[in-house]
């Protein structure tokens, strides 16, 4: 067995032979290790929590990929996709494409007799994936939408139907401004809440053949696609796939087509998300100075109260290097059960946040009820021995102060 091993496991199990501040100088060190763990743990799973969230709720309402008419970029007025259902299908081509579907939106306002609410009117077609709004009503039941007849009926959010006063079932007039004011009456059919505000506060639901009409378009017309691919960390390169295939097309009145991600048509939600990354590396950083901070203390008052002990080693013909290596593999122990502590807090916290929602959050400025908490395994193994390689290369510093122990000096020492 290794010496300096075995020396180290000795000290590890008998700390202070018989003196209580050793004991008290590993339960700190310790102490250190497990908070700073626990503490990037629950950061991280927060963050990924609140980034999948967001994203999951962006991408729910319309898709990761978008196809429009390139004049619509630059434009307040939608412009129109001829041949959607053709366009459809050829987007379907591309490797990595799950699902397309067609929509198409007009602004307007939703009126009631006391109050009126400007509203961004989203028209949908039967392949159209409502599961995510579904998941979220909470009233009612979602209608079945389609391209070839107009049912009247819409799906607003709890926001709009608390500022108008709506409920399921009601009644309420739209009014649409382009060339002429043009007045629908719609029933209320399902009310969702998200609490992403963004969407929540204009967002209404209703047939794409309603809103087709209202633009005055032809049946074979939609206001763009929105394409779901398979793996969302490949979506750009689907993206530019999909893009060099639409970029290739010209509909029957001239008009030409790109694509577009989710993270380019909302810039300001993804960069805002991406703040949070920096949050996150600032709180590893001062987590891991803290944990190698308390390990080089506890590592020089080790040595302090092990003088004796080091120059009877030295005396007895142990190297420098021996020694520092005993002090360093105690050191490790002590890492470890830090680790091991931080593991069973920070996991235990995050696997009770998940399951019971216990932190609360303001909706209006979170946009969730809870604080969301997401595991990643491989992320945590990375924290584990990044922690483990950081606190251990910041003893080997202070381990030199071992060779300035003199034996002779060492043995008298109290």
């Amino acid at each position: 067995m290794n010496v300096a091993f075995f020396l180290a496991r000795h000290f590890y199990k008998t700390p202070g032979s018989g003196k209580r501040i050793s004991g008290t100088t590993l339960h700190i060190a310790t102490a250190g290790v497990a908070a700073g763990l626990a503490v990037m743990i629950i950061s991280v799973c927060v963050v990924l929590g609140f980034k999948n969230e967001i994203r999951s709720k962006v991408i729910g309402f319309g898709a990761h990929i978008e196809v429009i008419n390139t004049q619509s970029l630059a434009n307040p007025q939608a412009f129109p996709l001829t041949d959607g259902a053709g366009l459809a299908r050829l987007a379907g081509t591309t490797p990595g494409v799950r699902h397309v579907q067609r929509f198409a939106t007009a602004t307007g306002l939703l009126k009631t007799a006391d109050s009126f609410r400007g509203i961004s009117l989203k028209g949908i077609a039967a392949e159209y994936d409502t599961a995510f709004i579904a998941s979220y009503l909470v009233e009612g039941q979602m209608p079945h939408f389609s391209a070839d007849t107009a049912s009247n009926r819409i799906v607003v959010s709890r926001q709009q139907a608390d500022a108008l006063g709506l409920k399921v079932g009601d009644r309420v007039y739209a009014y649409f401004f382009d060339r002429t004011i043009k007045t629908r009456r719609f029933e209320v059919a399902a009310i969702y809440q998200t609490n992403l505000t963004q969407f929540d506060k204009a967002l209404v639901l209703t047939d794409l053949k309603t809103v087709t009409a209202l633009n005055g378009w032809s049946a074979d017309q939609v206001g763009g696609l929105e394409v779901q691919v398979d793996d969302y960390d490949r979506v750009d390169d689907i993206n530019a796939a999909l893009a060099q295939t639409v970029k290739q097309t010209t509909d029957s009145v001239g008009s030409t087509c790109s694509a577009f991600t989710v993270e380019s048509l909302y810039p300001n939600i993804f960069d805002w998300l991406s703040l949070l990354d920096v949050n996150v590396w600032i709180i590893l950083l001062l987590m891991v100075c803290v944990a190698g901070v308390t390990m080089v203390s506890g590592l020089l008052i080790l040595i302090l109260e092990r003088t004796s002990t080091i120059g009877l080693l030295k005396a007895m013909g142990a190297t420098n290097a021996m020694v520092r290596h005993t002090f360093i593999h105690l050191s490790v122990f002590i890492i470890v059960r830090g680790l091991i502590w931080g593991n069973v807090i920070g996991l235990g916290l995050v696997g009770v946040q998940a399951a019971f929602g216990i932190v609360k959050l303001d909706p209006v400025n979170y946009y969730v009820e809870s604080v969301p908490v997401l595991l990643n395994g491989w992320l945590i193994l990375g924290l584990n021995v990044g922690t483990l390689l950081v606190t251990t290369l910041a003893l080997v510093g202070p381990s030199f102060l071992i060779s300035r122990i003199q034996p002779a000096k060492a043995i008298r020492f109290d």
